[in-house]
């Protein structure tokens, strides 16, 4: 009885929302003013330390095995929690439980193969046809998915304002379409690197397709193992996954990689206020080694690197509405997944993609470009950022 009664002292202050809670003895009761928007059923009591102790991980995967059911949209369920001050859903006393994250090259590999190497079925499944899996961007509200795909890979070489003819190099360079629009419409030559075999087999399948041989090359290695320069890099959403004791090593090997004066453009997912960087759920079933650093570690790693910036672009909006999308087309095949991969993993990949839309929607986190040159801000672009969009629009 005493846990049911803090059960229900946590539960009245977790959302900014109405909702309604189905406790497992058949007891209903209403929280929040108005009609319901959420209703929860808790089939199973869970032991109320494991919840307060790490509630993302243990109510996921409550949700995962049934043991927690809800109906009504889990995004807006996810982003109450977030937006609710006091919300037990909120707290990081998690951390101590998390076991030391190893990034070693060994590690990095696996922790990279686990998530991209569900197979291009999978991704094929619900990705647009540009097999792109990182933060859209939306130019106009209508653009498609695959338009928005396109037109961020645009927005990030037209930043670098390149040079036909010169080197680039994509860190973390995914199905390769960045690839293969830098070779086909900037003339430049492009290298990517990937840990993933089945990006690799990918990447090398089109760029035979597209007879792009000679200007565009994937490597299946750790970047840290790359040993060239290039007058451009680009890396998009790869430092989340570098941990956090690496990433002054991350930013210097962007730096190592480029020439004097040489531009890079790194894109990733960066939280705009101290936080834990890390969530037990998403390293436990999604990206195991994963750490989300927040603006000032970056750009403590960049001024160490002796890098500067040009321009920080904040695309919140964007990446919500990116995996807003993905989960749209990830609800038209969900039948396709629990017959090839099962329930439980269906219900953590849904879970996955709307609870990350909250934390977009409700800033939990952001997505961030920085513009970076190995030289004074600015060396070699114009004077404003108006070319930028100037060639986003000769290029849509």
């Amino acid at each position: 009885m005493l846990e049911k009664t803090v059960y229900r002292q946590l539960l009245s202050r977790a959302f900014d929302i109405p909702v309604t809670v189905t406790y497992w003895d058949g007891k209903l009761e209403a929280y929040g003013e108005g009609e319901p928007v959420v209703q929860i059923k808790i089939n199973k009591e869970i032991p109320l330390k494991e919840m307060t102790d790490k509630p993302t991980l243990i109510l996921g995967e409550a949700y995962m095995k049934g043991d927690i059911e809800i109906d009504g949209s889990i995004q807006e369920l996810v982003a109450s929690a977030y937006r609710q001050a006091g919300s037990f859903l909120k707290q990081n006393s998690f951390l101590k439980h998390l076991p030391k994250m190893s990034h070693s090259e060994k590690s990095s590999q696996k922790d990279i193969q686990s998530h991209y190497d569900i197979g291009n079925d999978f991704y094929e499944m619900w990705l647009d046809d540009t097999m792109t899996y990182s933060c859209a961007y939306f130019e106009h509200d209508d653009d498609t998915l695959e338009q928005a795909q396109l037109n961020k890979v645009h927005h990030i070489l037209n930043k670098l304002h390149p040079e036909s003819g010169k080197r680039l190099l994509d860190i973390g360079s995914g199905w390769g379409t960045l690839l293969f629009i830098a070779a086909e419409e900037y003339g430049l030559n492009a290298t990517g690197v990937t840990l993933s075999q089945e990006q690799y087999d990918y990447t090398k399948q089109q760029i035979k397709e597209r007879h792009l041989e000679g200007k565009v090359d994937v490597l299946l290695e750790d970047y840290r193992e790359v040993n060239d320069q290039f007058d451009y890099v680009t890396s998009v959403g790869m430092f989340e996954h570098v941990g956090k004791e690496n990433l002054g090593l991350y930013f210097q090997k962007v730096a190592d990689f480029l020439v004097p004066e040489g531009r890079a453009l790194i894109h990733g997912i960066t939280g705009q206020h101290e936080g834990a960087g890390v969530d037990p759920f998403i390293i436990k079933y999604i990206f195991p080694g994963g750490y989300i650093p927040n603006v000032s570690e970056n750009l403590k790693h960049i001024m160490d690197a002796k890098l500067q910036f040009s321009d920080i672009e904040p695309l919140r909006r964007h990446y919500q509405k990116t995996l807003e999308m993905w989960y749209a087309n990830y609800e038209t095949v969900r039948e396709q997944v629990i017959a090839k991969y099962g329930k439980e993993f269906d219900r953590m990949w849904s879970l996955y993609l709307q609870a990350c839309a909250a934390s977009f929607e409700a800033g939990n986190i952001d997505v961030i470009q920085y513009s970076l040159v190995k030289a004074p801000s600015g060396t070699g672009l114009p004077m404003t950022r108006d070319y930028v969009y100037e060639e986003d629009k000769v290029k849509a």
